[in-house]
């Protein structure tokens, strides 16, 4: 029998009660997702930049992202008879391609966020796929509650709540992340879970951003929150996807190489500090030429270098032209283990947090 109680999404059943995180470009992909799954737990492919398009001409972009991402979910689907689901943000140009090429392929969750999925539940074709939006804020769950109500006559299957301490792009003011002035992940966990909880039958509420240790997982859910979401500490799994150099930079990172930029697409973004780091802080330019826009959001003539080339370096472990995004927590990484493992250590972990607070 399980120490942890089950996170229960419609009619999927997780346990322990832990999504990974997707993380991209090319970070988390079918070698991590299923290993996940395979110990009970959510996993899920980053669907950005996954069809290594930059190797490809423009008129071929939609196409070769959309095959990538078929490719990575019937490997996981070969690999795991567990849950698998998809990260697709709103924020990609080919958002909804994306997004129906994971339900055509039978995904069992879809979670959204880098932008408010207002019309998320129009994809999904009648499949029963669980819809997860990404929120940093009450009024946005509110909005898209509402939206999805009055539009499709849907709530979201579950809500993902992500704080500040999340590695990556992250959805708050980039002076309010450097200012350490935003609102803590448990008080946003506080103010939604009321407003989850008014709904028939109740919103699932995950909490993600900083969550590294069983006894962070035992905090939340007797705070209310139904389960968690985790991605830095897997990147520290043999099974992720990345290259070796990338989960070496978790290792070396140090508590004051965790540093907030301001990512070209409008969005502070969370990375381990090198030297490539240092160069775009202090006004370097990297000149490329945009044949695709895989961003919304992107201003070519203006960003100082390519996300999508330089996360794309990352993955392949070129950190000499690229950095490594992660969570606040990343210095604490020690060891490269199995995921077999680390869901041993993080229940182990759980088990003594809650014995200690009984």
């Amino acid at each position: 029998m399980s120490v942890f109680p089950s996170l229960k999404i419609g009619n999927l059943e997780i346990n322990p009660p832990i999504i990974q995180g997707g993380m991209g470009v090319r970070v988390s992909l079918a070698n991590l997702a299923s290993a996940v799954a395979n110990e009970g737990c959510a996993g899920v492919i980053a669907t950005a930049g996954i069809g290594r398009f930059l190797d490809f001409p423009n008129s071929e972009f939609i196409e070769v992202n959309k095959e990538g991402l078929r490719y990575e979910i019937r490997k996981a689907r070969k690999q795991s008879n567990g849950i698998i689901g998809v990260n697709v943000m709103v924020a990609l140009s080919d958002y909804p391609n994306l997004v129906q090429t994971a339900v055509e392929e039978n995904i069992d969750l879809v979670i959204s966020g880098a932008g408010l999925p207002l019309d998320l539940p129009q994809y999904d074709q009648g499949k029963n796929v669980k819809l997860i939006p990404v929120v940093s804020s009450a009024r946005a769950f509110k909005i898209i509650c509402s939206k999805w109500q009055k539009r499709y006559n849907r709530l979201p299957d579950a809500v993902l709540v992500e704080g500040a301490k999340a590695g990556g792009h992250l959805g708050f003011h980039y002076d309010e992340v450097v200012n350490n002035t935003t609102a803590s992940l448990e008080e946003i966990v506080r103010e939604i879970i009321p407003v989850a909880n008014s709904f028939t039958p109740k919103i699932p509420v995950i909490a993600a951003g900083g969550i590294f240790d069983g006894k962070d997982i035992d905090y939340f859910l007797k705070m209310g929150a139904s389960g968690v979401q985790m991605a830095t500490r897997f990147v520290c799994t043999d099974e992720c996807d990345v290259h070796d150099n990338f989960k070496q930079a978790y290792l070396n990172a140090t508590k004051e190489d965790v540093v907030i930029i301001k990512s070209p697409v409008g969005l502070p973004g969370k990375v381990i500090r090198n030297d490539f780091v240092d160069r775009i802080m202090g006004g370097e330019r990297v000149p490329y030429h945009c044949r695709f826009k895989c961003l919304r959001s992107c201003n070519s003539k203006e960003a100082p270098y390519c996300i999508a080339e330089v996360l794309a370096n990352a993955a392949d472990g070129k950190l000499d032209k690229s950095f490594a995004f992660a969570g606040s927590n990343v210095y604490r990484c020690n060891e490269i283990v199995t995921v077999k493992t680390l869901i041993k250590q993080l229940t182990k972990e759980y088990e003594i947090a809650t014995n200690h607070s009984c």
